[in-house]
C-alpha cells in the first residue's frame, strides 16, 4: 500500500462510540495535526459535521484507527470502526486505510498532560484527547514502513 497523492490532505479517525476524534495531516511532510471532534448520539454519527470537515479539507483519502486487542487480535471495537469506514468510503468515494491504534489512547493521554502542564491545554477539553488520538493514528500512519511515499 503506498500514500496517496501528495497534492492532498488526510483526514484520519479515531473511532468511539460517543464520539470521534478527527485529524488532519499532509503526507508530503508526513505531519499531522488534531482537528476536531464530532458526536456520536445512539450510534449514529453526526454526519453533517463530517461533510463540513470533508469540503472545507477536500481530503484525498482517510485513515481510521484499528482498534485491536494487545495480542493484535480483532475485538467487538474493531467490527465498528471498520462499519464506519465502509460507510465513510461509500460516502465520500474515497480510499480509507486503516491503522493499529493499540497504545494510542495512551500516548493521547500522556501527551494531553503534558500540554496541560505547559499551560497550553486545559482539564475541560478532555474530549481533545479525541482528537490527539487521531492525530497520533495518522502519524503511525504516515511513517509505517508500508506506506511508503511514490514519487509524483
Amino acid at each position: 500500500m503506498s500514500l496517496p497523492d501528495s497534492a492532498g490532505y488526510v483526514l484520519a479517525f479515531d473511532v468511539g462510540t460517543r464520539m470521534l476524534g478527527v485529524a488532519i495531516g499532509h503526507p508530503l511532510t508526513g505531519t499531522a495535526r488534531a482537528l476536531a471532534t464530532v458526536n456520536v448520539h445512539h450510534g449514529k454519527v453526526d454526519w453533517n459535521r463530517i461533510d463540513g470537515l470533508v469540503k472545507e479539507w477536500q481530503p484525498v483519502a482517510f485513515v481510521i484507527g484499528l482498534p485491536l486487542a494487545l495480542d493484535g487480535s480483532e475485538q467487538a471495537m474493531t467490527a465498528h470502526a471498520r462499519a464506519f469506514g465502509e460507510q465513510l468510503g461509500k460516502r465520500y468515494a474515497r480510499t480509507v486505510h486503516e491503522s493499529d491504534e493499540r497504545f494510542t489512547s495512551k500516548e493521547a493521554a500522556r501527551r494531553f498532560a503534558a500540554q496541560r502542564a505547559e499551560g497550553s491545554a486545559k482539564r475541560k477539553h478532555g474530549a481533545d484527547i479525541d482528537a490527539l488520538a487521531a492525530q497520533i493514528i495518522l502519524e503511525s500512519w504516515f511513517s509505517s514502513p508500508r506506506n511508503e511515499a511514490t514519487a509524483p
